[in-house]
């Protein structure tokens, strides 16, 4: 059977995603959607996205836009950068980008700029980044930037009251646009979880990948989960991020 599976935030972890694909028994009958956030991280950010335009090849493929690669794609095209991209995983995309040739360079920025904001499918669930903040629904958003930037539409879904039915008047609007939500951006490690969590229908699929977390995917119709190792066990000479200095 075809699956359908949703893939969290890499952060250059390419090892984590290549035990990940083996522990799915990836096949090119699968379907899969990555949530973001593939580079600033771990030392292979630049390897994680060759990988996945060869993987594209093979694989029906969603990539979304994640804040970590919009900041990358801007220092590619730009060479500007800025000191707080820099202290959140953006050095380690510079140093990665060295070993590659300006051809190569060229294709990356091709995917990028391919890379899409949300994704809604045929069953009403939608995947973005982070978020949207128009009630109306990500199609009506004022500021594209919120879908790989915003954290409201996590926090909303944390606090909600598990008590509220759906059809309440104050149950949020944005919730009920679709069937289910798959975000990641926000990692679920900061409220003590390592697996993915849902709250209210919201899935977060981050589980800490570029600190001290497991890269996570997810088959969304039978909801089974599978994780790497701890991604820093596989990169033991590297620090990755530091949580300390998780971006705003």
């Amino acid at each position: 059977m075809k699956r359908t599976i949703a893939i969290g935030d890499i952060h250059g972890g390419l090892k984590a995603l290549v035990q990940l694909f083996e522990r799915i028994e990836l096949t090119q009958d699968d379907n899969l959607i990555f949530l973001g956030d593939y580079v600033d991280g771990w030392s292979d950010s630049a390897n994680v996205v060759s990988y996945l335009i060869e993987l594209a090849n093979k694989n029906t493929c969603v990539f979304l836009r994640g804040n970590h690669d919009d900041l990358t794609h801007h220092w590619l095209i730009t060479g500007d950068f800025n000191e707080q991209w820099l202290m959140h995983g953006g050095q380690t995309s510079i140093d990665a980008y060295r070993n590659l040739s300006s051809e190569e360079i060229k294709t990356h920025i091709g995917f990028y700029e391919q890379m899409q904001d949300f994704y809604v499918d045929e069953q009403n669930r939608l995947f973005v980044h982070a978020g949207f903040t128009n009630h109306r629904g990500p199609a009506e958003e004022y500021f594209p930037s919120l879908f790989y930037w915003d954290r409201t539409l996590w926090e909303m879904a944390l606090s909600l009251d598990k008590t509220l039915p759906l059809t309440h008047k104050f149950y949020p609007a944005r919730l009920q646009l679709f069937e289910e939500i798959f975000i990641g951006h926000t990692p679920v490690t900061r409220i003590d979880e390592s697996n993915p969590v849902k709250m209210a229908n919201v899935w977060n699929l981050d589980t800490g990948a570029a600190f001290k977390g497991k890269l996570s995917a997810m088959d969304i119709n039978s909801n089974k989960i599978w994780q790497s190792e701890p991604v820093h066990k596989l990169y033991p000479k590297e620090k990755g991020r530091n949580l300390e200095s998780f971006l705003p």
